[in-house]
This record gives C-alpha cells, structure tokens and sequence, in this order.
C-alpha cells in the first residue's frame, strides 16, 4: 500500500487536471503553508454546534481586552495576541503559564460568516455560521420519461 505525504502528492499538477476547482487549491495550499509554521501555541478547540453552526475556542488567558485582535480577510481568520505591557520587578520562581505573543490562522470556507466573539473564563469563542444562498444549495431534478 502506498503511503501520501505532503511530499508525495504534487498540487500544482493536480490542479492542470482539475478545471473549476481553482478555490479548493488555493485553499489547500493555504492550508498546508499554514500548517507548517503554525506552532500549538495558544490551545485551541473547533467545536460543531450543528450543521451550519461553529464555535473556534482559543485560551487567551492573561491577555487583556486591548491585546486580542480578530480579524476576517478573504476567508482566513486571524487571531492575534500581542501582550504590551512589562513584567519589569517581578521575580518568577516558577512560570508555567504561557504568555507570549501569537498570530493563528484559520482558513474558512466559503459562505462561512463570524457572527461575533466574546471572551468568557480566559476561553476567547467565535461564533461561526454557514450560510449557503438559496441559488447554491441542492435541487431536486424532474424526471420525465419519455413514452
């Protein structure tokens, strides 16, 4: 049995055989040039509420309301911690809680649109929703038999 890497599959190639699928490869792409440089810094969860509904949960804990950015642009969700304020005076005997700078990326599909974000007990939430536009979603097809 032959096993796939993200060296093994060649996405430019598959995209000369593919035509109309140009978005799917350009998200792929993203997806994967994402996955790279990402580290797992903050912790994160992408809880399913029901078919077109989605919650991205993220802790923040230790970041003030002035240090979180969320930002949508061209269906990537980025979320941004950028903690400005000195830690000068204080002596650490021991620091196990994580508070350093973060930028994570979340690339979204498309009709996916954030309907807010709200911080609750140090866990940042975004409320996603899927809204597919009555001209996109499936149709049901006569069938005329012809006699």
């Amino acid at each position: 049995m032959t096993n796939f890497t993200l060296h093994t599959i060649d996405i430019p190639s598959l995209h000369r055989h593919a035509i109309g699928f140009d978005t799917l490869f350009e998200q792929l792409n993203r997806t994967f040039a994402n996955s790279k440089s990402d580290s797992n810094y903050p912790p994160h969860n992408v809880v399913r509420i029901d078919d077109a509904h989605y919650v991205i949960e993220l802790a923040v804990a230790g970041f003030a309301e002035d240090e979180i950015n969320v930002e949508l642009k061209d269906n990537i969700l980025t979320v941004q911690g950028d903690q400005t304020r000195a830690e000068a005076g204080i002596e650490y005997l021991y620091k196990g809680i994580g508070s350093r700078n973060f930028a994570r990326t979340f690339p979204l599909a498309e009709h996916i649109e954030v309907r807010g974000a709200t911080v609750r007990n140090g866990i940042l939430s975004i409320a996603l929703e899927q809204i597919v536009p009555e001209e996109d979603r499936p149709k049901k097809i006569a069938i005329t038999f012809a006699k």
